[in-house]
């Protein structure tokens, strides 16, 4: 009687029933909805239009900052003058908010409301602009 003993690159499936999978939690169900209903929304918006970074978005949720549809535009014309003037990541001020800006990708790539501006630090930034 010969035992038969894979050879090296051969994978023998384990013998009995598939390793059990963790339940998924709640809240991971919540994020992965969350993040596709983002990612639709994304590609529902207007050529030009601000593109929100998964970051930002993150940041919005757990700030409990709301965009108005004014500060939108506010944010999107600010955006348009810095890249008329060759800027390139940028602070825009909005009301007591702040937001960093992707200004050639057009994207925000963090949102910062008052109380979290205390003692911030604004790093690889090359223009700022009041919106």
């Amino acid at each position: 009687m010969s035992i038969e003993r894979p050879s090296i690159g051969q994978v023998r499936p384990a013998a009995g029933p598939a390793a059990p999978q963790a339940p998924a939690r709640a809240g991971d169900a919540a994020a992965g909805f969350d993040r596709v209903l983002t990612d639709k929304l994304r590609g529902q918006q207007p050529p030009g239009a601000l593109k929100w970074s998964a970051h930002a978005v993150q940041r919005l949720s757990q700030r409990q900052i709301a965009i108005s549809p004014e500060t939108q535009q506010r944010l999107e014309s600010a955006v348009d003058r810095l890249a008329s003037k060759g800027g390139r990541e940028s602070v825009v001020l909005v009301d007591k908010m702040a937001f960093v800006v992707s200004v050639p990708n057009r994207t925000v790539i963090t949102a910062v409301d008052q109380a979290g501006m205390k003692d911030q630090v604004f790093t690889n930034i090359d223009s700022a602009v009041v919106g």
